[in-house]
């Protein structure tokens, strides 16, 4: 599969062009085909931002931001103040570990995207062992974490830094295990192919939803987690070590962890309606055959997997607005004690249900 096929008629040409130039020119196309991703993550990102200040607001019957060009670019208000503020670094900081301590924690978060299929034709790599280049890149965030606490020469950064080490690490393994049942339904590592192992003339029900509805609820619930959003976020506890491991952060350099957490959650939101919920597959597939206008909503596309992943994104702010924050040990019983035993025994669940023809793995 050709990376933006559907993009032929102008990448072709401007592929060939390049190519033309050598190896520089390869590496352009490389860069380019980054930048189709990475900007638009990192738009979502900002206008997110204000969607969850207008939701939170709408839900607490109060205005969310209303005066920067109608609230719409408050984003960019936000973003102007963060890079304009000045970076103080503590005078016994560990420099070097103190700059890469967010670069580590954002660079995997956009990495991911990689393998993040938008459409049956769009996607940057098409990687068979997608699911495992995943399960790394998502894995490598704890670093930056870790990094963070250490690095700022501060007790309450350090100990925000093991929490949420400790919290990221717990729900780690559970989402893993999750994505070890969806891999043994799709038969495949492939994101793509997981989704169209999710097609069927059912429509919504021939999705992975329903057979692993437990897997799919451990898997989204410790995507909440793992961002450290609330009900999950004691890491950040106002009354507690305030803002964690970030607490010496200001500026540009807390704006870098603050994009991290954000992208992280988008990218939770994709991957759940990816494994899940379908991806871009319509959830009236099949049913309105021969219908003239109803006939439309069955028709497969990016759009179906923007509004389920937007749906999902508008959970972690629905929880935030409506959930109380978890005790620690609240948070560490449910990710060791609940989620991992049942991620494992619906694991064998469903390999069961692959081999008795339940539904059939692979197709």
């Amino acid at each position: 599969m050709n990376t933006y096929e559907f993009l032929s008629p102008v990448s072709g040409p401007v592929q060939a062009f390049l190519a033309s130039l050598g190896p520089a020119g390869l590496v352009a196309w490389i860069v380019l085909k980054i930048l189709l991703v990475a900007v638009p993550v990192i738009l979502a990102v900002a206008f997110y931002v204000v969607w969850e200040r207008k939701l939170i607001g709408w839900m607490h019957s109060r205005h969310g931001p209303m005066y920067v060009g109608m609230g719409v670019f408050q984003a960019f208000a936000d973003v102007f103040k963060l890079l304009f503020k000045e970076v103080i670094q503590p005078t016994k900081a560990q420099p070097v570990l103190y700059v890469l301590a967010p670069l580590i924690t954002l660079a995997p978060a956009f990495a991911a995207w990689a393998v993040v299929p938008f459409d049956a034709q769009l996607v940057l790599s098409n990687a068979n062992a997608g699911l495992l280049y995943l399960l790394a890149m998502t894995s490598l965030g704890v670093y930056g974490i870790i990094l963070a606490g250490w690095a700022s020469n501060s007790k309450y950064a350090f100990l925000g830094a093991m929490r949420s080490a400790a919290q990221v690490v717990s729900y780690e393994i559970a989402m893993g295990f999750a994505l070890v049942g969806v891999m043994v339904g799709a038969g495949s590592l492939n994101l793509t192919e997981i989704v169209m192992a999710q097609a069927g003339s059912k429509g919504l029900f021939d999705w992975f939803w329903l057979p692993m509805l437990p897997l799919f609820v451990v898997f989204f619930v410790s995507g909440v987690a793992e961002t450290n959003r609330a009900p999950f976020d004691v890491v950040e506890g106002e009354s507690e070590i305030v803002a964690g491991h970030m607490v010496e952060y200001s500026g540009s350099a807390f704006a870098l962890f603050f994009l991290a957490e954000y992208a992280n959650m988008i990218l939770v939101s994709f991957l759940t309606a990816i494994f899940f919920m379908g991806g871009w597959l319509s959830p009236f597939q099949g049913w309105f055959d021969g219908i003239p206008v109803l006939s439309l909503l069955a028709v497969d596309g990016w759009w179906w997997l923007f509004a389920k992943a937007g749906f999902f994104a508008s959970c972690f702010i629905w929880f935030r607005a409506s959930l109380p924050r978890y005790r620690y040990d609240q948070i560490m019983r449910l990710g060791w004690k609940v989620f991992i035993p049942l991620s494992i025994f619906w694991i064998v669940v469903t390999a069961l249900m692959a081999y008795y023809g339940v539904f059939e793995a692979g197709v």
